[in-house]
C-alpha cells in the first residue's frame, strides 16, 4: 500500500490558492520543497519551505536558468516504486521520492501580448525546468500527482483529507491536462518564433491548440457534442441573454465579419440567417438602416442575428424588439437600448469589442485533415477594378455596385445580390446553379414589393454563360459586378453591351463555401 503524498516540490509563477494550499500540506506532514521565488512568498505565509538548492545541494545558477534539472529532482519523481532495481539504485545515490508536484509555467503567453515585448524578454520567459518536471512527474503518474492549475487543488485536497493519497484515476487525469498544457505552450513558443525567425504563413506543421474557452450546451444538433475553444470570447462580449449556442457563434462570427466591412461608412446595419445575410442597409440613422434591411426580407429574420456598426439606440432598439432575434451584436447598448431589449430574457445582447479577424481559416476535413487558408478579409482595392463594357457605370450605379460588393463576399456560393447605394434589394445564395440564385434574390424582391430596376447585381464569381446576366437585365438591373475569369467572358460582355448593362470585372472573386 502507498505511504501516500510526503514529499513535494513547489514552484509557480501563478501564485492564487498556493499559500492555502502549502498550509494544508504542511499540517499534514508533507515536506515541501520549493525554489527562490515561491519559497519567499511561502515563507512570507508562514509555511515553512526547503529552498530546492538545499534539498540538492546545489545552487541555482544562470540568473535561475539552471536549478530544478537535476538528478535527485527528476530521480526523485522518475523512480519506479514497484522495481526494486530503481529503489535500489535511489537508495545508493540518496534520492528519495517526490509524490506531488505543483508547477506552472513562466507566463510566456502574457508577456509575448504586451506591446512593449522585447526579443530577448520573450526568450527569458521560455520556461525550460518546468515543462521538464512536468512531463516527468506526469510520466509517472502511477506514484506521482502533478498539479498544473491551481483549480485542481481542491480536489488533490478532498483526496489526500480521505485517504492521504490522490486515486490513480484523478493521477491519470492530472497528468493527461498537463501534456495538454505543455503541449499548448510548445505551440505558443514555436507560434512566436517561427513567425520573427522564419515568418512562413503556411509552416510544415499545424494544429488547432486552443484553450476551452466554455462548454456548449450542444452542437448544430442536439446530439453532438460541442465546446468552444480559443480567444472568441475577448472580442464579444456578453451583455444579456442566455449562453451562446454552437449555432450561435457560428452566425455571430458571420455578423462581424459582415459589418466590419461597414466599420467606417454611415449607421448600417445587417440581418443574417444562418450565416447567409438576408438583408443590408444603410441610412443617416441607425433606425433607418434596420428600416431597410429588414424591407429586403421580412420572413427570414425571424430568429436570425442583427449587426450594427454603432452603438444601438432606443428608437433603433424599439424597433427591431418587433421581431424575434437570437443575437444582436453593435458596439455597445445605450442604457434605453438595453431597458428595451432585456426585456426578452433569452435574446444575447453582444458588445463586439473586435479589433482586427484572426487572418486564418481552418476547416476540418474526412480522415482527420485539416485545411488552412488566410481568411478573405481583405478589402478589395477599386483602382484594380475593370469596366469592360461599352457603357461606362454612372456614379450611381457605382455606388451601387460598391455596396452590392462587400455583401455579395458573405454569402455562400453561388452568390448573387441585387443592390442600391444604400441597401440590399434580393439576396440568393448557396445555390448548385447561379441562374438560380438569381431567380430567387429576383423572386425574394418580389416577395418584398421592391423594384430591381436601375439595381446593380453583384456575382462572388464569373458568369459562366450570358444566360446569368440576361436573368438579371430582364430583372431590371442596369449594371453588373463580377470577377470575371471565365472562358466565356467575352460572350457575357457582349450580352451585357446588347443589353445596355454597365459591367465591372474585379479580377477577384469570393467564393464562400
Amino acid at each position: 500500500m502507498s505511504p501516500g503524498i510526503q514529499r513535494a516540490l513547489l514552484s509557480v509563477s501563478d501564485k492564487s490558492g498556493l499559500a492555502e494550499f502549502a498550509k494544508f500540506l504542511a499540517g499534514r506532514g508533507v515536506e515541501l520543497i520549493s525554489t527562490g521565488g515561491t519559497a519567499k512568498a511561502l515563507r512570507e505565509a508562514g509555511v515553512k519551505v526547503m529552498e530546492l538548492s538545499d534539498y540538492t545541494g546545489f545552487p541555482e545558477m544562470m540568473d535561475g536558468r539552471v536549478k530544478t534539472l537535476h538528478p535527485k529532482v527528476h530521480g526523485g519523481l522518475l523512480q519506479r516504486r514497484d522495481l526494486e532495481a530503481h529503489r535500489a539504485q535511489a537508495k545508493k545515490h540518496g534520492i528519495p521520492t517526490i509524490d506531488l508536484v505543483v508547477v506552472n509555467l513562466y507566463p510566456f503567453e502574457q508577456t509575448v501580448a504586451k506591446p512593449d515585448c522585447t526579443p530577448e524578454l520573450a526568450i527569458e520567459n521560455i520556461d525550460i525546468g518546468g515543462p521538464s518536471l512536468l512531463r516527468s512527474a506526469a510520466k509517472n503518474h502511477e506514484a506521482v500527482t502533478v498539479v498544473v492549475d491551481p483549480a485542481d487543488y481542491v480536489t488533490v485536497q478532498k483526496e489526500m483529507e480521505k485517504a492521504g493519497d490522490t486515486t490513480l484515476k484523478t493521477r491519470q487525469k492530472l497528468a493527461a491536462k498537463v501534456f495538454g498544457h505543455t503541449s499548448h505552450y510548445d505551440h505558443l513558443i514555436s507560434t512566436y518564433l517561427t513567425q520573427r525567425f522564419e515568418p512562413d504563413p503556411l509552416p510544415e506543421t499545424a494544429g488547432l491548440l486552443r484553450r476551452k474557452a466554455q462548454s456548449l450546451r450542444y452542437g448544430e444538433n442536439p446530439h453532438q457534442k460541442a465546446a468552444l475553444y480559443g480567444n472568441f470570447l475577448e472580442s464579444f462580449r456578453q451583455a444579456h441573454g442566455k449562453e451562446l449556442s454552437y449555432n450561435n457563434v457560428l452566425d455571430l462570427s458571420a455578423a462581424a465579419a459582415l459589418i466590419a466591412e461597414f466599420r467606417d461608412r454611415d449607421p448600417t446595419l445587417v440581418i443574417l440567417k444562418h450565416t447567409n445575410p438576408c438583408g443590408v442597409g444603410t441610412g443617416k440613422k441607425l433606425v433607418e438602416a434596420w428600416e431597410k434591411a429588414f424591407a429586403t426580407d421580412r420572413q427570414a429574420p425571424f430568429g436570425g442575428i442583427l449587426a450594427a456598426n454603432r452603438p444601438l439606440d432606443g428608437e433603433t432598439a424599439q424597433a427591431i424588439s418587433a421581431i424575434f432575434s437570437e443575437v444582436i451584436l453593435a458596439p455597445s447598448f445605450s442604457a434605453e437600448a438595453l431597458a428595451i431589449l432585456q426585456a426578452k430574457k433569452n435574446l444575447r445582447l453582444i458588445e463586439n469589442r473586435e479589433k482586427a479577424a484572426a487572418g486564418w481559416d481552418f476547416r476540418s476535413v474526412r480522415g482527420g485533415g485539416l485545411l488552412v487558408q488566410e481568411s478573405d478579409d481583405r478589402g478589395d482595392q477599386e483602382k484594380d477594378w475593370k469596366v469592360v463594357t461599352k457603357r461606362q457605370p454612372t456614379e450611381a450605379e457605382r455606388r451601387a455596385m460598391r455596396f452590392g460588393w462587400k455583401v455579395v463576399r458573405h454569402v455562400k456560393s453561388n452568390a448573387i445580390v441585387y443592390a442600391t447605394e444604400d441597401r440590399t434589394l434580393g439576396i440568393g445564395a448557396g445555390q448548385m446553379s447561379r441562374v438560380d440564385s438569381s431567380r430567387i434574390a429576383v423572386w425574394k424582391a418580389g416577395e418584398a414589393k421592391l423594384c430591381l430596376k436601375g439595381s446593380a447585381v453583384a456575382s462572388d464569381a464569373f458568369f459562366p454563360f450570358p444566360d446569368g446576366l440576361e436573368a438579371a437585365a430582364q430583372a431590371g438591373a442596369t449594371a453588373a459586378i463580377q470577377p470575371g475569369g471565365s472562358v466565356k467572358d467575352a460572350e457575357v460582355v457582349a450580352a451585357a453591351d446588347r443589353l445596355g448593362v454597365a459591367m465591372v470585372f474585379t479580377g477577384r472573386r469570393h467564393f464562400r463555401h
